[in-house]
């Protein structure tokens, strides 16, 4: 659900854009938290994932993260958003199993 709360509000930005400029910022820190903890739990030793699957979700954060440090560097296209938008719908659609 959290995937879906961050993704709902980076398309709300997305959607009113340029009107919603000023949550950028707080959408995009959300999600960073959100995929700063996957991140961390993906490297825990008591993780019992596979270990292609942390390190698939260990990767797939350092790229949200990297994504969302350009966006807030030149927050001029907000077609940039759609990638994290769509990274988070499709990661939780997969876990609900749909």
């Amino acid at each position: 659900m959290l995937l879906v709360k961050a993704a709902m509000g980076i398309q709300r930005v997305r959607d009113q854009w340029p009107v919603s400029f000023g949550e950028l910022r707080v959408a995009l820190t959300f999600n960073r938290k959100l995929w700063t903890v996957f991140m961390g739990s993906s490297v825990r030793d008591d993780n019992t994932l596979p270990a292609a699957v942390r390190q698939n979700v260990a990767n797939l954060g350092i790229f949200i993260l990297n994504e969302t440090r350009e966006i807030l560097l030149e927050p001029t296209a907000p077609a940039k958003l759609d990638v994290l938008i769509n990274i988070n719908r499709q990661l939780a659609a997969g876990l609900r199993g749909s």
